[in-house]
């Protein structure tokens, strides 16, 4: 069903191959959009964010639900509500 596709980066121009199994992998966790990046320039992103190695940068926060403090992966705005770990699964 799925046939190897060469992209092209949109962030280093060069060619690369989109497999069958990761067409595959995408349709099966929904994704619509095909990777727009080759391994090499997406794995430069994520170590330029901190994602590489578990050392994300992480923000105190107080969950808007039971009031624990709680470390959040984003900085909270005063605007918006913020749940901890436990009060977040529970709302899903």
């Amino acid at each position: 069903m799925y046939e190897d596709k060469t992209l092209i980066c949109k962030e280093c121009g060069a060619e690369f191959v989109f497999t069958a199994g990761e067409q595959e992998f995408y349709a099966e966790k929904g994704f619509t959009n095909e990777p727009q990046r080759c391994k090499a320039c997406r794995a430069a992103r994520k170590t330029a964010r901190g994602e590489s190695n578990g050392t994300r940068e992480m923000f105190d926060a107080v969950c808007a639900e039971c009031g624990k403090p709680c470390k959040v992966p984003f900085q909270p705005r005063e605007d918006r509500p913020v749940y901890c770990s436990d009060c977040f699964a529970a709302r899903r």
